[in-house]
């Protein structure tokens, strides 16, 4: 038996348009509960939000059968914490703040086994290969792995032909909050000047063969970019329809 089969990779190679939401609430329950709204994926977010191994790893486990794919953001691009998320059963992560053609070399070996790769070989009592019932997991694993990078400072911007050119990097993902403030927009990522940086950048990334994702809460930029070729797009967080949801609850009685 093979690794399962990663639909999210397949229609991203396929430029097919895929709409998401951020996990952020570290909670497996409110995951759960989103993991039956119909969105195409869910990312468990570990850089912005509380979540640890564990918390991410009881969300994988309720979400593992959502119709909705399920990636991983870790805190930072570390091999070892890779490894971890890998073995706990992740098979898509967006790894942020990725700013070289190194970086990006580095995250491609560490999602690979040996000998294209430095991923540990430890899977074999873990989730990622449901703890050795399947069988053909190590021999199967990297074909189903997607890795995306998420660029979001001039730096990283000024690499990303370097960087939508390493091979096995499969997303290249913008974030506007970020990049924002490196230009000088702290709080603005709707400036017109970012925006502009983002359509250059989302066009190089294609130009690579290689899908564009980015973070657009503003329905009206999103479809922009999508226009554009953006295929992977973060609409929303769950804390955020969380608090919209019981602001327009109060106003109602106000």
């Amino acid at each position: 038996m093979p690794a399962p089969h990663n639909k999210l990779k397949a229609a991203l190679k396929a430029g097919k348009l895929q709409t998401g939401l951020w996990l952020s609430l570290a909670n497996s329950y409110s995951a759960e509960l989103l993991g039956d709204a119909g969105f195409s994926w869910l990312l468990i977010d570990g850089e912005h939000s509380p979540n640890d191994l564990q918390t991410i790893m009881q969300q994988l486990q309720v979400l593992r059968f959502s119709e909705s794919s399920v990636l991983v953001r870790p805190p930072i691009g570390e091999v070892w914490i890779i490894k971890q998320l890998l073995d706990a059963g992740a098979q898509s992560l967006l790894v942020p703040m990725v700013e070289t053609r190194e970086q990006a070399e580095m995250l491609a070996k560490a999602v690979r086994y040996p000998p294209h790769g430095i991923r540990g070989v430890g899977a074999g009592g873990a989730r990622a290969s449901r703890f050795s019932y399947i069988a053909d997991y190590t021999a199967t694993a990297d074909a189903e792995i997607l890795l995306m990078v998420q660029v979001e400072s001039m730096k990283a911007i000024e690499a990303i032909d370097e960087i939508a050119t390493v091979d096995g990097v499969d997303c290249v993902f913008i974030g506007p909050a970020d990049l924002s403030a490196d230009m000088g927009y702290l709080g603005n990522p709707y400036a017109p000047e970012v925006t502009a940086v983002i359509e250059g950048a989302i066009e190089r990334i294609l130009n690579h063969g290689k899908a564009a994702g980015i973070y657009m809460a503003n329905p009206e930029l999103a479809k922009h970019f999508i226009k554009l070729g953006a295929t992977f797009i973060a609409i929303g967080n769950d804390a955020g329809l969380l608090t919209q949801g019981s602001k327009q609850l109060r106003s109602i009685y106000e």
